[in-house]
């Protein structure tokens, strides 16, 4: 059995990795969209299911007024006293001198929870994670934020004594442990203990075409910590014609026979036929996602990448895997009728609730709220980009007022990149079919004038978005069966992590899919969806 990576596609980032008996589980960084941090499982490495999203209600989870690409940040997921231990960040300020934030902790004896209320644990600086020491002592370990402009922001890594019993930190005991190195940027420690050493894993370079993950180690807790010497442990830097880029911050875990695995972010770019191939290097339209890799430890008792530093796209399995059943394609068929939505919906910064709409009986019903660029209150459900060739489909009932009310099909990043196909009411009176793009902030109607009338009588129209790598397009249908397309190609690279990048200082997610409806009137206009299919 081979691992075949990714292995969790399309917006997978920040991977913490551990094993509770045959077991493996993975949590992900979410940053807006709700609910926060997900959980995948598998007995073999290979074949992933999710499993459950932690932060399901607002008592752990309270994003409203978060930026783009803040809130959830590098969760870390351990094990320990019988107990699952999950520390998350909540960051409130992406750009700008300050990273104004708030790390938590919540526990739970089952994966499923319930989880606890969060304990506040401080603001020192973001991907904080736990290390239980085999004395019983537990400690937080996280990148520390500068804010002073004659320093680097990125100021170590600083540890600091939790006391389980009175549910806080102890910051007497904080002290800065390692540096990283020239390469600055260090960020997402994890910290183990093995064969006598303590062992430091930590993100550097930036979470770009520079990342790396570096090792560092020493014989006690608070150090002197030594780089593993020679190269990283892992990066793409100098593998530019890899299928994976961007592997580094991610997690170390041992199998019940002893063989070590390491899960990493990773991204995959597409290229324009008349780029050069290695500047700009890509497009990462499926945001960063998860690759694993196989480990061994040289003679040194360094751990270092079978394959090399740049990884592979296939690795082998442990050979205790257990075979695990999951869907073998990402194709799904939503008709709506379940009470609430599925686990792979998501909505932005706060739960599905009655404001924005409700499902059920086979029909998705949206009321009206702020456009696509509001990041304070959409009516916006959607689910992840899972793969660079797919089609959706939906159809939906809508009745506006004006052209100040859209209800239909959209493609999302962020709330400055984002296109959709919509019905709205034109300046005569007619209800239309229009497709819109925002890039960067502009944003272009595509048909104007000629916006599509949907004839008297017509109750359900169709929408349909075909994506095709770096080229995407919509298409509309009066009966679900005879099509007409746009003429009009978009390029998906204005969906992806690195052209966000260009612009915009929170790069962090992945293009979306998924169904809108507003009304920036005020007048709350309600759109009904009949089903959303993906293709593959």
């Amino acid at each position: 059995m081979k691992i075949v990576n990714p292995v969790l596609s399309g917006f997978h980032a920040d991977p913490s990795i551990i094993r509770v008996g045959d077991t493996y589980y993975i949590a992900n960084s979410t940053f807006e969209w709700f609910p926060g941090v997900r959980i995948h499982e598998s007995k073999d490495l290979v074949h992933w299911n999710l499993t459950t999203s932690v932060l399901d209600r607002i008592e752990l989870l309270d994003m409203k007024g978060d930026p783009c690409s803040g809130g959830i940040w590098a969760p870390d997921l351990s094990y320990a006293d019988g107990k699952f231990w999950l520390v998350y960040t909540d960051v409130k300020i992406v750009n700008g001198v300050f990273k104004d934030m708030y790390n938590y902790l919540t526990v739970a004896e089952d994966i499923h929870g319930p989880w606890s209320a969060p304990i506040f644990l401080n603001g020192v600086g973001f991907d904080a994670s736990l290390f239980h020491d085999e004395d019983g002592r537990k400690y937080l370990i996280q990148q520390t934020w500068d804010h002073r402009e004659y320093h680097n922001a990125f100021r170590g890594l600083t540890l600091t004594e939790y006391d389980p019993e009175a549910k806080r930190l102890k910051p007497e005991t904080a002290r800065t442990i390692y540096d990283g190195t020239e390469i600055k940027t260090v960020e997402g420690p994890h910290l183990y203990k093995i064969n006598g050493y303590y062992y430091i894993f930590a993100a550097q370079g930036g979470t770009t075409w520079t990342h790396q993950e570096v090792v560092a180690r020493a014989k006690t807790l608070q150090g002197p910590y030594e780089t593993e010497p020679g190269d990283p442990f892992i990066t793409n830097f100098d593998t530019p014609n890899h299928v994976l880029q961007k592997q580094g911050h991610g997690a170390l875990v041992e199998t019940p026979s002893g063989e070590w695995y390491y899960a990493s972010l990773c991204g995959r770019p597409l290229h324009h036929a008349i780029e050069n191939f290695y500047d700009p290097r890509g497009w990462c339209t499926l945001g960063r996602e998860t690759s694993i890799q196989k480990v061994y430890w040289d003679e040194e008792g360094w751990p270092r990448i079978v394959g090399g530093h740049g990884g592979l796209v296939e690795v082998d399995a442990p050979k205790d895997a257990v075979f695990t059943k999951a869907p073998e394609t990402h194709a799904v068929y939503d008709d709506f009728m379940a009470g609430k939505l599925d686990g792979e919906w998501n909505t932005l910064r706060v739960p599905f609730s009655e404001h924005m709409g409700s499902v059920g009986q086979g029909s998705l019903k949206l009321i009206g709220r702020g456009s696509l660029s509001n990041p304070f209150d959409l009516s916006l459900t959607a689910r992840r980009w899972r793969d660079f060739a797919f089609t959706a489909v939906t159809k939906v009932k809508f009745n506006p007022y004006s052209y100040q009310a859209m209800a239909g099909l959209a493609n999302y990043y962020n709330n400055e990149h984002w296109s959709w196909i919509f019905i709205t009411r034109d300046d005569n009176g007619n209800r239309v079919i229009e497709v819109a793009e925002c890039d960067n902030r502009k944003y272009t109607s595509v048909l104007k004038e000629d916006a599509v009338i949907i004839p008297e009588g017509t109750e359900w129209v169709w929408f349909q978005t075909v994506v095709d790598h770096l080229d995407y397009w919509y298409a509309y249908s009066f009966d679900g069966e005879i099509w007409h397309r746009i003429p009009v190609k978009l390029d998906a690279m204005v969906l992806s992590d690195d052209y966000v990048m260009s612009h915009y200082g929170g790069f962090f997610t992945g293009a979306f899919v998924g169904l809108a409806a507003v009304d920036y009137s005020g007048y709350g206009s309600e759109a009904e969806f009949g089903f959303f299919e993906y293709r593959v």
